[in-house]
């Protein structure tokens, strides 16, 4: 028997657990076939009630976009989700975000804002709690329990972790004054708008600490500014392996000078003035570095999970399940691509993967 449950599950990817659920003599098809004759109405704009001492099919921890993109999937298979929101967002500091079609160059907030409520005014199963969650565990009969910041325990069949990760600043004073508002990390999400400055900075530390990705960032800042300067920050070592994977490019320059402070120009431009150690200032139009992340919350150590070589939580693709049974966890936390499209397509995913395990499980 072959089973065809969605575009987001091609039965041609073989991933053990997930398959596993959809034998022939599973669970899937009635439970699947029950939820369909399921068609009360769905109240309109508002936060279903939902009381933390009922079992939920999934607690998701996370009210970005892959939280929000796993929400919406579940919802039109009826499950009850709750998304803890915890308003900590990576992107916080942006007025605009990109490479999102139909919001591009908008104010990621509204997207958010929006999301909830076309989830609310057309779905009844998803509760939403505007707190962050301070442990989950595993119980004794198999579910996961959660308890938020205000002491309140909640009970899920399943988890998603959608928490995001935290940047860890490099120490160069001045650096968070500049972060998102002059110096970026992804040259796809900004950049653009500081398109023809007569220069660009690369701060060549941390995940840029590398050649190749020094040289691969240095090249997408060229196409947006006249001439590159590198700092690879008092390591001649690194200067030495960019110089000559680069050959002759007079667009881009190497300076191996220590930044002793970064400090942003004016507060309604994107330009950043780079103090060096011997004295020097350098104003850039725009820089770009990728700082070192930490995935937020304390959920990998108390649920056991495992770091992948990437430092972010190892996940089976193309469903996004954890190394522990029943915890998914996808976005910035699970991936090293950073970007909102990303966490969408993770989202809608994981949420395959759930229903198949979830439909095959035995009713209650």
């Amino acid at each position: 028997m072959r089973l065809y449950l969605c575009a987001t599950l091609p039965h041609i990817i073989s991933v053990p657990r997930i398959w596993a659920c959809l034998a022939p003599n599973s669970r899937l098809a009635p439970a699947l076939a029950v939820s369909h004759l399921h068609t009360q109405s769905c109240p309109a704009n508002t936060n279903t009630a939902m009381p933390a001492n009922s079992s939920k099919d999934v607690l998701i921890i996370g009210g970005g976009p892959g939280g929000l993109a796993t929400a919406t999937s579940l919802a039109r298979q009826l499950y009850t989700a709750v998304v803890f929101d915890s308003g900590v967002y990576r992107n916080a500091r942006t007025h605009h975000m990109h490479n999102v079609p139909t919001w591009d160059h908008r104010d990621p907030r509204e997207f958010r804002a929006k999301a909830r409520a076309d989830l609310l005014a057309r779905y009844h199963t998803i509760h939403f709690e505007d707190t962050a969650v301070a442990s989950v565990r595993r119980t004794e009969d198999g579910r996961f329990e959660a308890t938020d910041a205000s002491g309140t325990t909640w009970t899920g069949k399943k988890v998603v972790l959608a928490s995001g990760v935290r940047d860890v600043y490099p120490d160069i004073p001045g650096y968070d004054q500049v972060w998102g508002r002059g110096v970026y990390h992804c040259l796809f999400c900004d950049g653009y708008e500081d398109r023809g400055a007569a220069s660009a900075g690369v701060l060549a530390v941390d995940d840029l600490g590398k050649a190749a990705h020094t040289l691969h960032v240095a090249r997408m800042a060229k196409r947006l500014a006249e001439k590159v300067v590198v700092y690879t920050n008092g390591t001649p070592e690194l200067l030495k392996e960019v110089a000559a994977a680069l050959g002759p490019d007079p667009a881009i320059v190497l300076d191996d000078r220590r930044v002793i402070r970064l400090q942003k120009a004016k507060e309604e431009s994107s330009e950043v003035i780079v103090h060096l150690e011997d004295g020097t200032t350098v104003s850039h139009g725009f820089m770009t570095h990728k700082p070192k992340t930490q995935v937020n919350g304390p959920f990998v150590e108390q649920l056991g999970l495992e770091i992948n070589e990437m430092g972010v939580i190892k996940t089976n693709p193309p469903f996004y399940e954890t190394t522990v049974p029943g915890v998914f966890a996808i976005g910035d936390c699970a991936s090293p691509m950073h970007a909102v499209v990303n966490a969408l397509a993770m989202g809608a995913f994981a949420a395959g993967g759930l229903a198949a395990q979830l439909g095959a499980e035995p009713a209650e």
